[in-house]
């Protein structure tokens, strides 16, 4: 269950050139397998067969520079090159220029693979590292196989096989050696799954991992196969360092000299595009497969970026680019055209769904832009995410709304003029390892929520026990009121403005008679959080979307906005 997953790179025709080819009027359909697989499967085969070279490992190469990580000790050492190295590589090589990141959604289909190679194609100028996700809804498929593999057990595993015939596993059709080693190793992990009748976090991230690895193959098969030099790469085989957190892992900083090493090496010896699977990555100390959390792919794009100095980082998406609400609530949400690191970072973590809530952290570290686009429609100008903005005329950016939150009401008198005593509420969080989401204080009281992307991602009994414990260890010290099935409405934007924010806002709540239950103002000076019902959230939001993008609040002038301390001469948002 626990065996080390090794996977070998494509390796790349000798004379194939990164340039359109009359090749490429081939339909990716002619690389095609058993109908009974899924359609992520569909390219390798007549690619693999007609490249001998196509799948072989390439750790002999003596080139390259090695990762070891020494389980033992959980040491992390990026070894030199090889003496052998050739020392003549061309030095004088162009070096990448930009990552180009596609999520599941763009690359779901042989078409719409199609449609993604002529999209990069289209873009000449470019040296760039494509990172993949799995093909869309292939991570949740992968997941309820594990699911009913558990549930099935060994003793009925038709129904397990059903499951993997539609994950493309029953790959007596498939030519290519590679990607038919690694769906029978898929089979066999299921089957060691019904066996243990368990799956545990670590065996759930490495059955995941089946599904980027298996989409980069393909994709880079058929770039080469159109005559476009690809080479494929494995995140956890190249340098991403992670920790051992399975299902939600942190990059490591050794990541950063490894993968600069190991990419930049590479594409001086052998100018072939990188193809690099997101999300993944490889536990510092077990050596296991690691996954960064869901959207973990738009954080690998970032740290690629960062790693090689980018001069910029492409977030191809199913939208266009980052929206001013999400577009499921209010069909009328809009293209952002700017944002700073720090909005993002806030978008994201709120519960925006078009970015992964670290992504942003590398790309600011490296000064790098970060351009978010839409695969479906790549004219669209997408937006821009840079360090800073003119942020004259801004008042408000993007409403975002996080669902489902748990909230506490912490009352107690001994925290008037006590000092400790938010220390003693938040070290009970820490040793149940919940993490804290919006926090507001006042001299008896404190009110916070917790994080759902961090809390609800264990099992329901799991859930409701650690609650209870949570609530029995705060009233030894406090009055709790525990407060379920609320939202996080967060108002993003310039804070700077927020007496007009809040005016408008509380306006608008009010016309709509809802309760704000609890208000906080982020730190970082971009953000304003309500917390209210669930059952209230999405009326909010349109509302609110209403008022500040709808009408003369989107954008102002200052002084021409205030009127005797008020902001009268705008609309009032009914």
């Amino acid at each position: 269950m626990a065996a080390s997953l090794r996977l070998c790179g494509v390796r790349t025709t000798p004379n194939a050139g990164f340039k359109r080819s009359s090749l490429h009027c081939q339909s990716l359909s002619s690389l095609s397998i058993s109908s009974r697989q899924l359609e992520f499967a569909l390219s390798v085969a007549s690619a693999s067969a007609s490249a001998s070279g196509l799948c072989g490992t390439l750790e002999g190469a003596c080139r390259r520079r090695v990762l070891k990580i020494s389980c033992e000790r959980g040491v992390v050492d990026v070894l030199e090159k090889d003496e052998t190295e050739n020392q003549s590589s061309d030095n004088n090589a162009e070096q990448l220029t930009c990552v180009m990141k596609f999520g599941g959604s763009s690359v779901a289909s042989a078409e719409r693979m199609r449609e993604v190679a002529d999209l990069i194609l289209s873009f000449p100028e470019e040296r760039p590292v494509i990172v993949l996700s799995a093909m869309g809804k292939t991570t949740n498929k992968l997941l309820q196989a594990g699911e009913k593999a558990v549930s099935c057990g060994v003793s009925n595993v038709s129904e397990i096989d059903e499951t993997v015939d539609e994950l493309g596993v029953d790959n007596s059709n498939i030519s290519g050696e590679d990607l038919s080693e690694h769906l029978e190793e898929l089979e066999q992990l299921l089957k060691g799954i019904a066996m243990m009748k368990e799956l545990t976090l670590r065996t759930k991230d490495y059955l995941v991992s089946f599904g980027e690895c298996m989409s980069t193959r393909i994709f880079a098969a058929y770039l080469n196969k159109i005559g476009v030099k690809a080479r494929q790469y494995d995140a956890f085989d190249i340098g991403f360092i992670t920790t051992d957190d399975f299902t939600n892992a942190d990059i490591l900083e050794a990541t950063y000299p490894a993968l600069a090493k190991r990419l930049h090496g590479d594409w001086i010896s052998d100018s072939a595009i990188p193809i690099v699977t997101g999300f993944l990555g490889k536990g510092w100390r077990s050596c296991a497969v690691t996954t960064l959390g869901r959207g973990g792919s738009d954080l690998t794009a970032t740290t690629i970026g960062k790693a090689l100095g980018m001069r910029e980082i492409q977030v191809w998406k199913d939208v266009d680019g980052v929206l001013t609400c999400d577009p499921n609530i209010y069909a009328r949400a809009q293209p952002v055209p700017y944002l700073t690191f720090d909005e993002a970072a806030e978008l994201a973590y709120f519960g925006a769904q078009v970015l992964h809530p670290q992504s942003m952290r590398p790309a600011r570290e490296g000064d790098i832009p970060v351009r978010v686009k839409n695969s479906y429609n790549p004219k669209a100008p997408g937006t821009l995410i840079t360090k800073s903005r003119d942020m004259s005329k801004a008042v408000l950016t993007s409403i975002v709304l996080k669902r489902n939150v748990t909230m506490l009401d912490i009352v107690s008198t001994r925290m008037l003029g006590q000092f400790g005593f938010l220390a003693k509420v938040f070290s009970i969080f820490e040793d149940l390892g919940i993490s804290v989401d919006v926090v507001a204080t006042s001299e008896v009281s404190i009110s916070l929520t917790l994080d759902p992307s961090k809390f609800w991602s264990r099992e329901l009994i799991q859930q409701a026990s650690e609650l209870d414990h949570v609530v029995e260890e705060l009233e030894k010290i406090a009055v709790v009121n525990l407060l379920q099935r609320r939202s996080i409405i967060s108002l993003i934007g310039n804070v700077q403005r927020s007496s007009l924010i809040l005016e408008k806002a509380f306006c608008v709540l009010r016309t709509n008679g809802v309760n704000v239950q609890m208000i906080s103002q982020g730190a970082s000076k971009v953000n304003i959080s309500l917390i209210v019902n669930d059952s209230e959230a999405e009326k909010c939001v349109r509302a609110l979307h209403s008022t500040f993008f709808e009408s003369a609040l989107s954008e102002l002038d200052l002084e021409a906005g205030y009127e005797n301390g008020s902001a009268s001469s705008f609309p009032n948002g009914k």
